[in-house]
């Protein structure tokens, strides 16, 4: 299976300024976008008829830069959470488990494509992320 997360985290998250909570993990608004992001990159990486939405993707991924920002992380703790692996393998745990409890069966990819379409059919914010 591909690696969602380290793209997300490597595109996102690279500036920071003072300092505030502990991890940029404790950044709920943060974190569920990042496997909100990862799940619909993964989405798009087994369903053919759907793709990321590559601007609104991108301008989503800046405001998440701009919570840890706003949040008080240098630029030193967002590279740390950025090139943190233990990180990125929980954070694609949590977006493959959720994909799951959505439907999808690794097995069988029109189920990717099924669950994509719903989640756009519901405006969900994996949905926005995808056309």
């Amino acid at each position: 299976m591909k690696k969602i997360i380290p793209l997300v985290l490597g595109a996102t998250l690279a500036a920071g300024s003072a300092q505030a909570q502990s991890s940029p993990r404790d950044v709920t608004g943060v974190t569920e976008g990042l496997i909100a992001a990862g799940m619909a990159i993964e989405l798009s990486d087994y369903c053919d008829s759907v793709s990321v939405r590559m601007v609104r993707g991108l301008n989503f991924l800046h405001g998440l830069k701009g919570d840890l920002r706003d949040a008080g992380f240098s630029n030193d703790q967002i590279d740390a959470y950025i090139d943190d692996d233990q990180e990125k393998d929980r954070l694609e745990a949590i977006a493959r488990r959720r994909l799951a409890d959505l439907g999808v069966d690794t097995s069988d990819r029109a189920s990717y494509c099924t669950v994509a379409r719903n989640q756009m059919a519901q405006g969900t914010q994996v949905g926005e992320l995808l056309r």
